[in-house]
Order: structure tokens, then C-alpha cells, then sequence
């Protein structure tokens, strides 16, 4: 019952800035760690940013200065700053989160279905 949805991908020139955001919805009672990762085509699936419940935050060494990641606990959302954008960061954005339901408890990992990012040189 529990999905994650990304949206804000899209086609920038290099340079340019997007904002990624992912909302999870379903019988959610907390979200441990919330983050994205991404893919560019053959290649594999690589962490972007994470982002803890309590505000720790990780990065790609790529990324660093560059992104910033966010979260709004009280709507279940994470969100992706990317500026300066380059043509290598190019890929599928993925959200991934590790939740537990009400009434469960133990923690499961989940992923949503991803959204493209393609930047222009």
C-alpha cells in the first residue's frame, strides 16, 4: 500500500536548475531514511542524496554543493535542489525510503518509479 511518487524531472540546458519531489502516501507511520539515487543508461543505479529523520544528510561527491536535499515530515516529501546542472547528470532520478506501515514493525525498503533528467550542454 505504501508508493512513493516522483515528479519535477524534465529537460534543462546545463547550467540550469530543477527540483525534484517525492511524496509518500499509504498506511505510513514513519519514514527512517528518505533519498534519491539515479541511473544514467548503462550504468548502475548510483546514491544521489539521503536525507534522516532526524536531518543527517549524505552526498554523492559529484553532487556536493551543487544539490541540496530536504524533507517536510509532516507531508511525508523529500525533496531534490539541484543547481548548476550538468550534462553527467543525466539519468532516471529514483526515490527510495525505508518505512514502516502502522501496525507493523519492522522497516521495508521502497522505490518509486523514477523520473528522467536530461541536461542540455
Amino acid at each position: 500500500q505504501v508508493q512513493l511518487v516522483e515528479s519535477g524531472g524534465g529537460l534543462v540546458q546545463a547550467g540550469g536548475s530543477l527540483r525534484l519531489s517525492c511524496a509518500a502516501s499509504g498506511n505510513i507511520f514513519y519514514i527512517r531514511t528518505i533519498g534519491w539515487y539515479h541511473q544514467a543508461p548503462g550504468k548502475q543505479r548510483e546514491l544521489v542524496a539521503t536525507i534522516t529523520s532526524a536531518g543527517s544528510t549524505k552526498y554523492a561527491d559529484s553532487v556536493k554543493g551543487r544539490f541540496t536535499i530536504s524533507r517536510d515530515n509532516a507531508k511525508n516529501t523529500v525533496y531534490l535542489q539541484m543547481n548548476s546542472l550538468k550534462p553527467e547528470d543525466t539519468a532516471v532520478y529514483y526515490c527510495n525510503a525505508d518505512i514502516s506501515q502502522i501496525g507493523v514493525l519492522a522497516f521495508y525498503n521502497y522505490w518509486g518509479q523514477g523520473t528522467q533528467v536530461t541536461v542540455s550542454s
